[in-house]
């Protein structure tokens, strides 16, 4: 037998090496598989031979700080398809009636019914009645399981702060989105064993994964508050011809919000979730997102952080002559051409008066009123517990010129959100603190205990308990013998600064004749209690002071408010105040309007010249005598003009022929609603000041 030769020996070697190689290669595949993907493609194996039925979480309820349901969660039917329960015979029959019941489009209902897939869901959340007469229809493949839908008792309420979730029970907007993963839970899951096709196998083994319910949100928000807070919002909104209207309630002594929110608004029930934009606009939680200059609002911190500083005290005197000059130019007081003349620190602050705010802010000097403005919480976020919180807008330090303090001082040129300034104020009235903002009391179980309770934190303390004594005095005298009197209650003791500030373009210039109005108030005096701001933007009436605006509907929560509360009115040794009947002065003459006032024990404030076009309170209400009349005349004082405006008349008791040649008259529109009879309700009322040309609707009723 010949001898292998080199070139024979060279091949042997080659394909033992190869069979070598190859015998590692499938070693390590076989290593790879049964310690890599070993446990990835028993998965795999086992979900062919398994179905799984995912068993939605509970998510969480949104409680109100005294128990009250404002989100929860409820459970709806959601239909589920197994196509291969579906003979192809009956697939058009079964269609069709699906469609039909559900109001769904066939031809998503068939590729459904018709998908390569074990399982696969139909319609989610359908309503009580719907499931029930699918039911007893008892089609082949149509089946039901629990799912969680979202629902809201209360509707359109509380809209901005408690958001709301997407179908899948995802936090989409305000605390639902911000608390997400605590109000979630965690899903559990039915899974069974299944046939090559995906039908269950019905002697197959089972196993169930309980689901882990979410935990209840409470709210530091009272439902109560909130609904009074709520109605004069609308009210507002609707009687002032607003914009939008805002307004946040604090508890002073805490921080805790006790109501807030923005009109318009909508249910949370039904989102527009097909108008983007429109849903966009109404979600923002305008009290926390929105920045815009504060004016005379403003000026409480001014006032607070030169009597901390020591740069004036309670006995200062002003002198306004209706301008200062800073830095070469002339800045007006609000009253210009008119001035304040001299005044003690009271009345400068019962009159708004901005040169004396200005000498304020220029007596403190940049370093030191910036100090303040920092220690009062501007310029920073709140760190509420919320999304979008916003730091304001302070300019920079070492930009600031004699000019901009001295507008700092009585509230332009700075930026703040309205849930800053209210922190800040409650700091003011409180003895000096300056507290965290909060929306949210703590977490609770399914038993209502306890997971996460969350304390009051104090941020900094700006000003001492003598000097927040004083402010609070000072405050109280804005109210009795200021221009908050439109605030002024009966019995309780209120503070209050009113405050009407300047809108700006997008090419950062004054929008005439468009204002934020508001009023900020607290109450009791001598014990706080609560702290209310009042914003409404763009109000389109003749007079648009936050005075007005904005004070009487202040009154109106602080009112029920601290009736709820269980505060009593004290009348002090006098006993109960007398009250009188405001006379109609429309019409008559500035002197005869002011003699009829002071006639009926009235006092008054005066707008204008000429004669009166609008007096608030209005004819024939009940006031406290003593009160002061607001009376707006055909000529006011300032740079507002009223050319081309129209007076209102009153259309009550007219038909709707009457009505329109009356309106007609007066170069206004009618706007007819109801379905006839006489003229029972008109907007704008009679009195106020409109535009030439414009609507006024009249509801007709009775007959």
């Amino acid at each position: 037998m010949p001898l292998p030769t080199l070139k024979s020996k060279k091949r042997l070697l080659v394909l033992m090496t190869a069979v070598i190689i190859l015998f590692l290669a499938i070693a390590v595949k076989m290593a790879i598989i049964v310690f890599v993907q070993g446990e990835t493609l028993q998965e795999k194996a086992l979900l062919q031979q398994t179905r799984k039925l995912v068993v939605s979480a509970k998510r969480g309820n949104i409680l109100d700080r005294n128990g009250n349901v404002l989100a929860q969660s409820a459970n709806a039917d959601t239909v589920v398809l197994r196509p291969a329960e579906i003979k192809k015979s009956d697939v058009d029959t079964i269609v069709s009636i699906l469609a039909e019941t559900l109001g769904m489009d066939e031809e998503t209902v068939r590729e459904k019914a018709t998908a390569n897939k074990s399982e696969v869901w139909l319609a989610r959340q359908i309503d009580d009645a719907v499931a029930d007469k699918l039911r007893e229809l008892d089609l082949p493949g149509v089946y039901f399981t629990v799912d969680v839908k979202r629902y809201y008792p209360n509707g359109a309420f509380l809209t901005q702060t408690l958001g709301f979730t997407s179908v899948d029970g995802k936090g989409q907007e305000g605390l639902e989105a911000y608390y997400d993963k605590y109000l979630s839970g965690q899903d559990g899951k039915i899974i069974s064993e299944a046939d090559r096709d995906g039908r269950s196998v019905p002697l197959g083994q089972k196993q169930y994964i309980e689901p882990v319910d979410g935990y209840n949100l409470v709210l530091t928000v009272d439902e109560v508050m909130q609904s009074f807070l709520e109605k004069a919002m609308e009210q507002a909104y609707v009687q002032q011809n607003a914009k939008s209207v805002s307004a946040i309630m604090m508890d002073p002594s805490s921080g805790d919000i006790l109501a807030l929110g923005s009109y318009p608004d909508y249910d949370l029930n039904k989102p527009p979730r097909d108008d983007i934009s429109t849903l966009t606009e109404l979600s923002r939680n305008r009290v926390i997102t929105d920045v815009y200059e504060p004016g005379s609002t403003f000026k409480v911190v001014t006032c607070a952080s030169a009597l901390e500083s020591g740069t004036i005290s309670t006995s200062a005197a002003f002198n306004c002559s209706g301008t200062l000059t800073v830095d070469g130019g002339l800045i007006k007081c609000w009253r210009f051409p008119r001035s304040h003349g001299h005044q003690n620190l009271y009345e400068a602050v019962q009159n708004s008066c901005n040169v004396a705010f200005m000498q304020m802010g220029l007596g403190m000097g940049t370093e030191t009123f910036y100090d303040y403005i920092y220690k009062f919480g501007f310029g920073q976020k709140t760190n509420i517990d919320f999304p979008s919180d916003q730091a304001g807008i302070v300019m920079g330090e070492k930009y600031v010129k004699k000019s901009d303090l001295a507008r700092i001082a009585f509230g332009q040129s700075i930026a703040v959100t309205p849930l800053q300034l209210i922190s800040s104020f409650s700091a003011v009235v409180n003895g000096g603190f300056l507290y965290q903002p909060r929306l949210v009391l703590g977490m609770t179980d399914g038993d209502g205990n306890y997971i996460e309770k969350f304390e009051p934190k104090v941020v900094s303390q700006p000003i001492s308990a003598e000097t927040s004594a004083t402010m609070r005095s000072i405050l109280e005298s804005v109210v009795t013998d200021g221009s908050g009197r439109n605030c002024y209650i009966p019995g309780y003791r209120i503070g209050g600064k009113t405050g009407t500030a300047q809108k700006y373009d997008e090419n950062h210039q004054v929008m005439k004749g468009k204002h934020i109005a508001s009023f900020i108030a607290f109450a009791p005096v001598e014990d706080p209690k609560v702290a209310i701001l009042f914003i409404v933007d763009e109000p389109n009436v003749a007079v648009d002071f936050g005075s007005v605006v904005a004070a009487p509907y202040v009154r109106q929560v602080l009112e029920e408010t601290l009736q709820y509360l269980g505060i009593p009115k004290d009348y002090g040794e006098a006993g109960e105040p007398e009250q009188v009947v405001v006379p109609d002065v429309y019409g008559r003459t500035d002197a005869e309007a002011i003699a009829a006032l002071k006639a009926a024990g009235l006092d008054y404030l005066a707008n204008g010249t000429g004669t009166v076009q609008k007096q608030t309170p209005a004819p024939g209400v009940s006031v406290v005598k003593g009160t002061a009349v607001l009376l707006d005349m055909t000529t006011p004082y300032g740079d507002d003009d009223l050319s081309g405006y129209v007076t209102v008349p009153d259309l009550s008791g007219k038909t709707v022929m009457e009505a329109a040649q009356i309106l007609d008259e007066y170069g206004l529109e009618l706007e007819i609603s109801g379905r006839g009879g006489v003229a029972s309700y008109q907007s704008p009322a009679a009195g106020e000041m409109v535009p030439a040309g414009s609507k006024v609707r009249v509801e007709f009723t009775g007959g």
